[in-house]
């Protein structure tokens, strides 16, 4: 007799494995690792080796457990500095940008495919969010280092627009199962989106912060950290969804409040969050590719790619366009974040929903959803690097660490394990003195581990392991980590030279022959900066001043900026410009310039005018005149 049970672990733990195993295959081929799973269920699906699974809800059930778990890592990992440096351009993209993308979509596909406007608008919520997986699989793990603000907007966009998504999906299922008798008044609409994302924020803060006072508090052993907190985390998801709030966005905050309020446990947290957050990817994607029937993807395929490229090259970058317009990102910097509108396994499940609800639609427009996830992660996926180097916002690396471990010691005393490699150039290795706080706790030379006593002083190829407060690991990279060599591609982004933050804004105004608006004063390189960019400067921020540009190279602890690049050949003006995404200065000078062409063509209009007048009087006195030959006949006689 077949056991059933067993069967069902036997095929799940071999495709777990199988997953696991081709990624390094993606790896090395670069290709997008989540489409990979979904195409490992694809292929052993009712089309491929025959494995048949059509149970809607079930699949929608493991997928919300997924996500729920999933959005929870995100949270963990995003930090307050980073959340509040891209809060309201992420807030905005998050909201309004879902709204103006499912409209969008709505309107093409109701004049395209003739159906009903709520079906329309359904198909435009189903593919409107971004997918937090894929974004923050190629964002974190893809070892692509773009700008701090465009990092951390779409990272906080693409954990924090799932619930809108969310709820315009069900409220637009259910009004079309209600039927169209049933009217939708904008009010009790505003009191439904109120009520979801309200309760849903407000619980996730306040659940958020009760899970890290319970793990401060608490002395456990310390395997059940982990566990008290993956419970804690779907309680709370199953409380607020069954009470009408939305869990999703409740456990993203509650997520982000327990890893930043956190102390006790958290390197085992975030090991385990890691590996269960690999999981419950792995098993989305193979689950949801399971449910797919790719044969009757022939019937709908031209409809799935319009949507695809609409979305894609229309509908997400206009909404993206319009978001952030307020918040002056560049043109580059936005067209980047339209690119990076990966649609991933949110998609495909909210796809479900239709179906479940017998909708008879459901089946075309869960084909519809997964043809246009394919198509993105294929387009987008495989292309983000590129395309972040060419619109030149891809970041240098740092110097640091080789390795950097969390640790928690007796006390609550958190330090990390930092490992270095001594290379010619790293200070230490050209004799500056160590002090005594930096000195290593082990040195490994040559394969043998050494004490630092017997070891002496670093050598080149050395590793040396150093036990550290957090706080001091910028001070060890200035003695122990090899700067970056600065190839052509450096020398492009960070400039020819390096200033000092605190030299006068002045001098070098007076030095480079730069116009500025007003007088700086005693005002520092450094302080002018900050002005320039707001209360919170990244590394990579760059400003255009006449003929040189000034790029910001090096933050210090205090987040102070200590270092200026300095280029005498500006990119932003040589390089061709994009002819779209003008941000609200650039409209703003762009209006100033035509009102003052205007205003130009009105003077010299009425100056030509008063020219034809003056001209035109003249003209006629000369004819009213007589002709003195005439005057003397008349009085001869």
């Amino acid at each position: 007799m077949l056991d059933l049970p067993l069967l069902f672990i036997l095929i799940s733990s071999a495709l777990l494995v199988l997953a696991v195993l081709t990624s390094l295959i993606a790896f090395r081929i670069g290709a997008p690792l989540l489409l990979l799973f979904l195409g490992i269920g694809l292929l052993v699906g009712v089309d491929g080796l025959g494995l048949s699974f059509d149970n809607a809800p079930v699949a929608y059930f493991i997928g919300s457990v997924a996500l729920a778990v999933i959005l929870f890592d995100s949270g963990f990992n995003t930090r307050f500095e980073t959340a509040s440096r891209a809060l309201w351009p992420s807030l905005t993209l998050a909201t309004v940008g879902v709204l103006l993308t499912t409209a969008l979509v709505g309107v093409v596909v109701h004049v395209l495919g003739g159906l009903s406007w709520r079906a329309s608008l359904l198909l435009g919520a189903i593919v409107s969010s971004t997918d937090a997986a894929a974004v923050f699989f190629l964002l974190r793990v893809g070892g692509i280092k773009i700008r701090e603000r465009v990092r951390a907007t779409l990272e906080v966009e693409s954990g924090s627009n799932d619930p809108m998504a969310v709820f315009l999906t069900a409220t637009l299922v259910d009004m079309i199962v209600a039927g169209p008798e049933v009217g939708a008044p904008l009010a009790a609409f505003l009191e439904a989106f109120v009520r979801q994302i309200g309760f849903g924020a407000v619980a996730g803060i306040g659940g958020g912060w009760l899970i890290a006072t319970t793990i401060n508090r608490l002395r456990l052993e310390p395997g059940l950290y982990p566990a008290i907190v993956l419970g804690m985390a779907l309680l709370m998801f199953a409380l607020v969804s069954l009470s009408g709030g939305s869990g999703f966005l409740t456990v993203y905050l509650a997520g982000m409040m327990t890893g930043n309020l956190g102390r006790q446990g958290m390197p085992l947290l975030r090991r385990f969050q890691d590996g269960l957050t690999w999981l419950s990817q792995i098993g989305m994607f193979l689950i949801l590719g399971l449910l797919a029937t790719p044969s009757e993807f022939g019937k709908i395929w031209v409809q799935g790619i319009v949507v695809a490229l609409f979305l894609m090259l229309v509908a997400r970058p206009l909404a993206v366009w319009l978001c952030l317009l307020p918040y002056r990102f560049t043109r580059e910097e936005t067209a980047f974040i339209s690119w990076v509108g990966l649609r991933g396994a949110v998609s495909i499940l909210l796809a479900i929903l239709p179906m479940m609800a017998a909708i008879p639609a459901g089946q075309a427009f869960f084909n519809i959803a997964f043809i246009v996830v394919l198509t993105s992660m294929m387009l987008q996926g495989w292309t983000i690097r590129p395309v972040a180097k060419k619109l030149g916002l891809v970041v240098p690396p740092d110097i640091g660490p080789v390795e950097k471990v969390e640790l928690e010691l007796p006390g609550r005393a958190t330090h990390e394990l930092v490992a270095y490699h001594i290379v010619e150039d790293s200070p230490v290795a050209t004799g500056e003195r160590i002090p005594r706080w930096a000195r290593p706790s082990l040195i490994v030379r040559e394969g043998r581990s050494m004490k630092p006593l017997e070891a002496g002083p670093p050598r080149v190829g050395d590793y040396v392991y150093i036990f550290t407060a957090p706080r001091y690991i910028r001070l060890l990279d200035r003695l122990f980590a090899s700067a970056v060599a600065l190839d052509e591609t450096d020398r492009v982004y960070f400039g020819d030279f390096a200033l000092d933050g605190k030299a006068s804004m002045a001098d070098i105004a007076h030095e480079y022959g730069v116009t500025l608006p007003e007088d700086p004063g005693d005002t520092t390189l450094a302080d002018f900066l900050t002005r320039e960019f707001g209360s919170d400067p990244r590394r990579g921020d760059r400003i255009v001043l006449g003929p040189i540009e000034l790029i910001v190279r090096d933050i210090g602890d205090d987040d102070d900026i200590e270092t200026v690049g300095l280029s005498l050949a500006p990119v932003e003006p040589t390089r061709r410009r994009l002819p779209m995404f003008w941000n609200i200065d650039e409209i703003e000078e762009g209006l100033r310039q035509r009102y003052a062409r205007w205003k130009l063509w009105r003077m010299a209009a009425k100056a030509a005018k008063a020219n034809a007048t003056d001209s035109t009087n003249a003209t006629g006195e000369a004819k009213d005149a007589p002709e003195p030959a005439k005057i003397e006949a008349r009085q001869d006689a």
